[in-house]
């Protein structure tokens, strides 16, 4: 039973992890397991102790509650920077297809004008040479020499 821990030590009280140590009256009492936490009329929170002597059950709540704070804090930012990266990289990503497909035609419209260049110079050159027909008169007589 806790209360032969009574009047000696908070340390060796709490050896027993089914004790409670109350510094307000140097009281070791069995831990009230139907309730989360000891009632005030038990002990007050402030002076309170189970598991270790050197902090009470208020400070364990406080403790307790800022890191629950700070997970959910962290895990609420963490998946509004998710969310928010993929619509920014999906925007991205259309803007470089777009981009991509712009520098396509204009490749597209480059190389056909250099071909039609190409087709001019070449025709020009024939011309010369006489090896162009006439497009008036598509059938000319071939002359054998």
């Amino acid at each position: 039973a806790c209360s032969v821990f009574s009047q000696k030590s908070c340390e060796e009280c709490l050896k027993n992890v089914s004790c409670l140590w109350c510094y307000t009256n140097n009281t070791c009492i069995d831990y009230p397991v139907r309730s989360i936490l000891p009632p005030s009329s038990l002990c007050s929170l402030s002076n309170a102790r189970w598991g270790v002597c050197w902090i009470n059950f208020e400070d364990v709540i406080i403790a307790m509650a800022v890191v629950a704070g700070l997970i959910l804090v962290s895990i609420t930012i963490c998946c509004c920077y998710c969310c928010y990266c993929r619509k920014r990289s999906r925007s991205r990503l259309d803007e470089e297809e777009e981009q991509l497909a712009r520098k396509r035609e204009e490749r597209r419209l480059q190389s056909l004008q250099r071909k039609h260049e190409r087709k001019l110079k070449h025709d020009e050159i024939r011309k010369k040479y006489g090896l162009l027909q006439d497009s008036d008169n598509p059938y000319s007589r071939f002359e054998n020499e």
